[in-house]
């Protein structure tokens, strides 16, 4: 296969993260048939079409190849420049503000502890993008090349990945005292909880289910849930009175410090270990982002347990260590007695 053109390569990212052609083109600041011409004579030398012309427009499997190729390209052009200032000074950064550097990070990492971690490349002005999904989910957009990193729930790494552990999340659940008193005085049990209102995340967070679930001891359970897209705003949707809220204690530990929350589920307490992947890729500027990851979560989660058992890695139905069932689709939580209060980290 020839050269690819970079510009060409650019021009398939920019559709494929845009979305469509006419936000492409703006984003490159050339006309829409100029991104057309590119596109098809990218997909002429490869020989295959490269996106599908559709709503929404969606990569080929040979676009995601292609996409994550680019993505790798931006991170040693970005490593370049960076190695470059550091020798000429006075040299010229490249604005390369729409070649984004992607992770994707789950939002309840994003609202307490990563943030901590980008604070250093965000200070540098790099062309960082966060890509927000469920932690069950953002291994997917590191698969398909959409991503360079990731934090997920998932430990397996992928082909030309690594992984690293990073912690786990405590996840409680809560509600506010005028709530809890009224529905739950004592406490959530198999008798009220299908009464109740959950606050989730989106449709694909299943963290209330697997919470209930397993308090309980019951398999499956179906819930009465409200959406709430955004881990902070859900907490303070809690303390207002909408429901009851399976949240992280780091989040919730003001709220609980202060009175405007109450655990409502005292003896449990949900672990979900998160793991960081990313490409397996010589690069100063990947070194450092997941070094920074690691350091954050290291300081904020609780510690990674031990490596999973070998029968574990690749069954999302069995038994965890501690004969835990675990739930499919969550591989990596179970409930756990809670001390008598959480370590402050």
């Amino acid at each position: 296969m020839s050269n690819l053109d970079p510009i060409a390569l650019e021009c398939l990212a920019a559709v494929i993260e845009e979305g469509g052609f006419e936000k492409a083109a703006l984003r490159l600041n050339v006309t829409q048939s100029a991104v057309s011409q590119r596109l098809r004579a990218l997909e002429a030398q490869i020989g295959s079409v490269l996106v599908v012309r559709s709503r929404p427009l969606r990569p080929t499997a040979a676009g995601q190849l292609l996409l994550k190729h680019t993505q790798q390209l931006r991170l040693l052009r970005t490593d370049l420049e960076q190695e470059l200032h550091s020798l000429l000074p006075h040299t010229m950064r490249r604005n390369a503000h729409d070649e984004a550097i992607s992770i994707a990070i789950n939002a309840d990492s994003i609202a307490t502890w990563a943030l901590d971690a980008l604070q250093d490349i965000a200070l540098q002005q790099l062309p960082l993008e966060i890509i927000t999904d469920d932690q069950d989910h953002t291994l997917e957009l590191l698969r398909t090349g959409e991503v360079l990193g990731c934090v997920t729930t998932m430990p397996q790494a992928l082909r030309g990945c690594r992984v690293t552990a990073l912690g786990a999340m405590h996840y409680i659940a809560v509600a506010s005292p005028a709530f809890a008193q009224q529905h739950v005085p004592q406490g959530i049990n198999r008798s009220n909880f299908k009464h109740l209102p959950f606050l989730s995340y989106n449709r694909k967070d299943d963290m209330q289910r697997v919470f209930v679930a397993r308090a309980m001891g019951l398999k499956t359970v179906g819930l009465h849930q409200l959406y709430v897209p955004n881990s902070e705003a859900q907490v303070r949707a809690v303390a207002a009175g909408w429901g009851v809220g399976v949240v992280p204690e780091l989040l919730a530990r003001p709220y609980l410090a202060d009175g405007r929350l109450v655990n409502v589920a005292e003896t449990q307490v949900l672990r979900v270990d998160l793991y960081w992947h990313c490409w397996n890729l010589q690069s100063a500027l990947l070194g450092a982002l997941s070094d920074a990851m690691v350091h954050s979560a290291k300081s904020s989660l609780a510690p990674p347990r031990r490596p999973l058992a070998p029968w574990s890695r690749h069954k999302k139905n069995c038994l965890h260590p501690r004969g835990m069932q675990a739930v499919s689709g969550c591989p990596q939580a179970f409930i756990a007695p809670v001390v008598p209060s959480l370590p402050h980290q």
